[in-house]
């Protein structure tokens, strides 16, 4: 049921007009550092391969598609993986469909009728990518899946390494899989998933330790306002 209801809030993040003051906190910077890094005056953004691990409902997939880049989410959640499938492919009209993602929420109610409050999606029409674009979705753990050494340009990371049960294998893998000169734009905290839970293995690195696991591998931080990294040559 926890998995359920965070879903349905997802719904609310990625794909409702509520949810686009965190969309532009979170996902607007790192579709700005693509664009600033891989320029559409200076480049066939359709040759730039994007990696979208832990994409969720795949809105920021989806964004960076919108932009002519070749971008493919994967999620492992099969919660997400359903939920993303009936946006992207089964919804063509705006807001016509609404959900009530607080009614099982009784902490931190400003007024009564908050929990009650319905939420519209998509805001968007999720079939509007231009016709060229190269979108996809797969499901599966990342490590698993994503195997192919120095194949992406980009892997964009939002709220995502620390699902990992070791953060070092994410890096590792992160690592292989970019291209020399890749970059990787990372955005998210370090909150966890696996800490205090039982017989789950888990690794909880402070960012200091993370960031010099990340020098040690080879990375070259270039911004570290929301943690933007470069693969050396």
């Amino acid at each position: 049921m926890d998995k359920l209801k965070s879903t349905i809030k997802q719904f609310v993040r990625d794909w409702s007009e509520d949810g686009k003051s965190e969309r532009e906190t979170c996902y607007e910077p790192i579709v700005r550092e693509i664009l600033k890094y891989f320029p559409k005056d200076k480049c066939d953004v359709s040759t730039v391969n994007i990696l979208v691990p832990g994409a969720g409902l795949g809105r920021l997939a989806w964004e960076i598609a919108k932009h002519g880049y070749s971008c493919q989410g994967n999620e492992w959640s099969f919660f997400m993986l359903f939920s993303s499938n009936f946006v992207l492919n089964r919804c063509s009209e705006i807001n016509a469909f609404k959900v009530y993602p607080w009614i099982h929420q009784f902490s931190n109610n400003k007024k009564s009728a908050d929990q009650i409050r319905p939420a519209y999606f998509p805001d968007v029409d999720p079939n509007g990518l231009p016709p060229t674009a190269n979108f996809s979705m797969t499901a599966g753990d990342f490590q698993e899946i994503y195997s192919e050494n120095n194949y992406w340009d980009c892997i964009a990371t939002c709220f995502f390494i620390d699902t990992a049960h070791n953060v070092l294998d994410y890096i590792e893998t992160i690592w292989k899989i970019l291209k020399p000169g890749g970059i990787w734009i990372n955005l998210g905290p370090l909150l966890y998933h696996f800490e205090n839970l039982a017989n789950e293995l888990s690794i909880e690195l402070s960012y200091e330790d993370i960031r010099n696991v990340m020098l040690q591998y080879g990375f070259h931080i270039e911004v570290e306002k929301n943690l933007f990294l470069q693969h050396t040559l």
